[in-house]
């Protein structure tokens, strides 16, 4: 050969050499991001998170890509055989890169049929690493047309590392886990279940042929919204793989005739995949846990292991929607055309749907349009424009202005319900309001809200811990409680719900179930309401207290989670459990990353405990005691027993149930979002009337559920001496403390704070 050859030979060498290193190593930033040898012995594709409950039950997903990873003898031999037939059938016989298919391709291309080259080995190193993404192209992606040159080098270079580090079965495999089939369905597993209800095993030719057809373009192909253009490619397909001897002719002609029969697993997979209460709640919790420990919650394949009880998570779902259902009609009935947001004294608040449009994003885009020129952004907040709302029958489409929007969804009533298992510090259920796509506030530990008379069992078990009994007694009378605040002299007048006053001597216990707010007040004055917040903060209550008299009538904003967390105490033997979601994380592979136990610490005595369940037995058991229409639910069979207190705030803005049995604590909060919007009077808006109705069909669910693990039964007897005297009959009620005739009038527990100056 001739000098000048050899040397512009090896001058081409050499530059081809230097060429493939500057990628390599970025030279200058020009090239762009390489995958490392580490890189590609791990593949960095995105993994759902799985979340399952207590009793094994997939109850969601987070992702980023919804993909869940096979193996390869997981998947049916007929997918990878029409993979290979359609995409790369010389994939055995290459090193990553088909040298025979470029050259076909080149030729092709030059005679006006353009098709590609790349190899199954190449695409996968696209998928895999981005190389086309921007983060993958240095500077000289702004020369046209040589980044195109530069990202198709980086796949070939990739490609041969990928043959070289992994087998063929590998390769095939890492590919049907990577790739999008459309839908946001990533991998062959969620594909075969989304498509054909399937296992990536039990695939058939035709639907191996209709996934794989898909992989060329998943938007024209859509086999659920474009059916005809995704036969017509299975056909296609099929024909390949009859040409390369993957099936026979006979078969071909015999299936291609088949039309595309679909096996959606639409709504079961939009369960797993969309957002709730409940997933949002343990995203939330584990987020410190994946910060502090490297994870990524959307992307590393965890396995999340939670305390939640599918069967009454459930229930708890259902029992909300059902009684919400009714309660939102009512409520509507009651206000007719009336504006429902009304002041203390019930007049209709002026500019209120104006003073909420000011807090929408929208109106700070509409001020920075049209500046100080308000009626311009008074006629579009009047515009009216198509859009889906939520109903109680469903999604309906109708034509709404913004603030026919905000009046609309500002008299929706909202619910929130949390069970507990005081002894573990289990959460068995987690409902944090009514529709979690139209209204993402959780009312579990998200809102705060005046607790009302659910607040009081506070100033009783004050008072039982300082030497008082439940037999102790005091007069329901009207009183003044003079007192100083911030060094202003004030007074207040408390007043019982039904405004009267009987005279009568009370015991402890008949106050508290009756909820006479005159001598949790007496009682309130006697034993100091520091005395109120300490024991309230001592339980668990972490949202400031205002000490003030009429903090024993729940006159401060708590959360749901608080008050269950502090009645949880009671059950417990007096014993603080703090909650907990998450029993204990795995990674994709199985191995154990952590595992939670919920910490404990004793904050009263065991006889105090015992004494204030028994208090609590007294909403059931004493005259007029406010959890009596309990009573209209099948919750009663073989003795079983129910403690509990109802709350409701001044206009009935707020509605409260906790209920304790021998195993659980659950609470139901329900109202508005916006406090000045409530019902009209205590014949819909009391707490026993909103909330306790949420509580009763809830444990109807749960006890009428064999599967649920819940009986009925009696509380527990006390396991150490009870010192105080806490058996004393009240009128009608006879010695024993059974249970009262269900005919027992039930009385309001309003938190009414009048006279307060």
């Amino acid at each position: 050969m001739d000098k000048r050859w050899v040397k512009i030979v090896y001058q081409s060498i050499r530059v081809i050499a230097i060429y493939f290193i500057a990628i390599e190593l970025n030279f200058l930033w020009l090239f762009g991001y390489s995958p490392t040898i580490n890189e590609l012995k791990n593949p960095p594709y995105a993994i759902a998170s799985e979340v399952y409950s207590s009793d094994s039950v997939l109850i969601g997903r987070y992702f980023k890509e919804n993909r869940i990873p096979v193996v390869y003898d997981s998947i049916a031999p007929i997918v990878f055989k029409a993979l290979v037939a359609t995409e790369d059938v010389r994939f055995y016989q290459h090193h990553g890169i088909d040298f025979y298919s470029i050259g076909s391709s080149i030729w092709s291309t030059a005679n006006g049929d353009k098709r590609g080259a790349s190899t199954i080995t190449q695409q996968l190193a696209k998928n895999l690493f981005r190389t086309r993404s921007r983060t993958s192209q240095g500077l000289i992606r702004f020369i046209p047309g040589v980044k195109t040159i530069v990202y198709k080098t980086k796949e070939w270079i990739t490609a041969l590392k990928l043959e070289y580090l992994y087998d063929k079965k590998d390769i095939l495999e890492m590919y049907l886990n990577t790739v999008s089939f459309g839908n946001n369905s990533f991998g062959i597993k969620v594909a075969a279940k989304k498509y054909f209800n399937k296992l990536p095993l039990d695939l058939n030719t035709e639907e191996a042929a209709l996934l794989v057809g898909m992989l060329k373009a998943t938007s024209t192909y859509n086999p659920i919204t474009k059916q005809a253009k995704a036969l017509e490619r299975r056909n296609i397909v099929l024909a390949q793989m009859a040409k390369d001897g993957v099936i026979s002719e006979r078969k071909f002609k015999q299936i291609v005739k088949h039309p595309i029969k679909l096996s959606l697993s639409e709504d079961d997979e939009k369960d797993k995949t969309k957002d709730s209460y409940l997933r949002t709640a343990v995203a939330n919790y584990l987020e410190k846990w994946c910060d502090d420990n490297g994870f990524d919650l959307y992307a590393d394949g965890l396995k999340i292991y939670t305390t939640i009880d599918s069967r009454m998570q459930k229930h708890g779902e259902e029992a909300m929607q059902d009684w919400m259902k009714t309660l939102q009609k009512r409520f509507r009935n009651t206000w007719q055309n009336q504006a429902p947001w009304r002041d203390e004294n019930g007049v209709e608040i002026p500019n209120f749907l104006n003073t909420l449009a000011k807090r929408l994003p929208l109106y700070n885009t509409l001020q920075d349009k049209y500046g100080e020129q308000t009626d311009s952004i008074e006629a579009k907040l009047n515009e009216k424009k198509r859009m889906k709302i939520f109903t109680w029958k469903g999604e309906k489409d109708t034509t709404f202005s913004t603030y026919d929007s905000l009046a609309y969804y500002a008299s929706i009533l909202q619910s929130g319900l949390m069970t507990l298992d005081p002894f573990t510090g289990h959460i068995k259920t987690w409902v944090g309001g009514i529709n979690y796509k139209y209204f993402k506030y959780d009312h579990i530990n998200q809102a705060k809200r005046q607790a009302g008379s659910t607040f009081k069992p506070f100033v009783y078990l004050a008072a039982i811990d300082n030497g008082y009994s439940p037999c102790d007694k005091f007069t329901d009378k009207a009183i003044t409680i003079n007192y100083k605040e911030d060094g202003e002299e004030k007074s207040w007048s408390p007043k019982n719900s039904d405004w009267n006053f009987s005279g009568k001597e009370m015991s402890l216990r008949w106050a508290m179930g009756k909820s006479c707010n005159s001598v949790t007040a007496q009682l309130t004055q006697a034993i100091g309401w520091d005395k109120v917040v300490e024991y309230a903060k001592k339980l668990g209550i972490e949202s400031p207290l205002k000490s003030v008299p009429s903090v024993g009538l729940g006159s401060n904003d708590v959360t749901l989670y608080e008050m269950i967390r502090a009645y949880g105490v009671f059950l417990n033997t007096g014993v603080k459990t703090e909650p907990i979601l998450v029993t204990k994380i795995n990674d994709q592979d199985g191995k154990l990353l952590a595992e939670f136990k919920a910490k404990q610490e004793r904050v009263i005595s065991e006889e105090t405990a015992w004494l204030m369940i028994h208090m609590f037995k007294g909403g059931m058991e004493e005259p007029g005691g406010t959890s009596q229409a309990l009573w209209e639910h099948d919750i009663w069979s073989k003795g079983n027993e129910i403690g509990g207190k109802t709350g409701t705030t001044s206009n009935h803005s707020d509605g409260w149930y906790i209920g304790i049995t021998k195993d659980l604590v659950t609470g139901v909060w329900v109202g508005a979002d916006e406090r000045s919007i409530h019902f009209k009077t205590s014949d819909y808006g009391e707490g026993s009337k909103t909330a306790l109705p949420i509580y009763g069909k809830f444990m109807e669910r749960i006890y009428h559920d064999p599967k649920s693990g819940i009986t009925y039964g009696r509380f527990p007897k006390p396991t150490v001496k009870i010192t105080k005297d806490y058996n004393c009959p009240t009128p009608r009620q006879r010695n024993d403390t059974t249970s009262i005739d269900s005919t027992a009038i039930v009385q309001s527990d309003s938190l009414i704070i009048e006279s307060e100056q």
